[in-house]
């Protein structure tokens, strides 16, 4: 059975029209000059995608609508931070599948500001269609989420719960999806990259990455994380058992080790969504660059961490880095203060 057949035994919704495409940062290259050390810089643009504005969370979603509509629910509520990316684009695909949306959005970052609360993503949110639920501080998204869901089955619906990020197992299959889909275009383009490049909040994604390049055969370090919501030990921990869990869906003995697996936490900064100097240059220098937008919370701080791992020659001088850009543009208005100065 190939790698994606075994993704074919789960319900899935098509919310991507294709592959994204892998483009090389010429302009940026130029730009570093000597200080990219002769390192080729490529992306895979996961925020090209047609539904919501685009972004790394649809992949994720394909398989969790899937899963959805499989067990007869009628409402996706879904949980995260109040600049959520995962609830926008769960907002984008309920509007797409005809499912009703409610969106619990929890106080994880300590910025008040109207423009953080009410711009950016949340505003998207509501133009979705979500209905929209703005906890304060110290409330547990988690359980009002669990009581809206009850209260739909009260009222006659079936309610789907989605967690953080939807970094499920059956979530990161989306992202195993992925690696599959790079492992093809890299034949294509005949580029064998040397590290694969993401950010890591909730796991889901560099979980399912990492499950793909096992089953491809390759090693789980080659995917290189930067932590942007918890200290690296406890990204480690986290990231560990989302991978062995998504092994377990599958069916499949692999298991990986916590030193298997390539997470830095330098980029983290004061703790998620919190900006960084390095941050803010990082989306700065891409942006003049290549005209291309880095998100604040989670591209921004992972670009920053790539350059200076490269400048640093912890990524070897000569190699071939893919960043995989996320998407979360429209954060990017919610972070106006702190990005006024670029």
């Amino acid at each position: 059975m190939s790698d994606w057949n075994l993704l074919n035994r789960f319900p899935r919704v098509r919310l991507l029209n294709g592959p994204t495409p892998i483009q090389r940062l010429d302009r940026l290259e130029q730009v570093l000059g000597e200080r990219r050390r002769g390192v080729s810089i490529w992306t895979k643009r996961d925020d090209l995608m047609e539904l919501g504005g685009g972004g790394n969370k649809l992949r994720k979603l394909e398989f969790l609508i899937g899963q959805a509509l499989s067990e007869g629910c009628d409402t996706l509520v879904v949980t995260g931070g109040v600049q959520s990316n995962f609830a926008r684009l769960a907002a984008a695909a309920c509007a797409r599948t005809g499912l009703a949306c409610e969106v619990v959005l929890a106080q994880m970052v300590p910025r008040v500001a109207e423009i953080y609360q009410a711009n950016g993503n949340v505003l998207l949110d509501r133009l979705f269609g979500a209905r929209v639920h703005l906890l304060h501080t110290g409330d547990d998204a988690g359980a009002f989420a669990r009581g809206r869901a009850l209260d739909i089955a009260a009222a006659g619906g079936k309610a789907f719960v989605g967690t953080l990020g939807g970094s499920t197992p059956v979530g990161a299959l989306g992202y195993v999806d992925c690696a599959l889909e790079v492992e093809v275009q890299s034949t294509e383009i005949g580029i064998a990259f040397d590290q694969m490049i993401v950010p890591n909040g909730s796991g889901g994604m560099h979980a399912g990455l990492v499950a793909g390049a096992v089953l491809a055969g390759k090693d789980p370090s080659k995917i290189r994380a930067y932590t942007v919501l918890s200290p690296a030990e406890a990204c480690i921990a986290a990231t560990v058992e989302k991978v062995n869990a998504v092994f377990d869906l599958l069916g499949e003995k692999h298991r990986v080790r916590g030193e298997e697996l390539a997470i830095e936490g330098a980029q983290l900064g004061g703790g998620y969504g919190m900006p960084t100097s390095d941050m803010v240059e990082a989306i700065s220098l891409v942006g003049r660059s290549e005209g291309l937008l880095l998100d604040p919370v989670y591209g921004g701080k992972a670009f920053a961490g790539l350059l200076s791992d490269i400048e640093n020659e912890v990524i070897a001088p000569g190699s071939n880095v893919l960043f995989v850009m996320t998407g979360g543009s429209p954060g990017l208005y919610a972070y106006a203060d702190a990005l006024g100065s670029t």
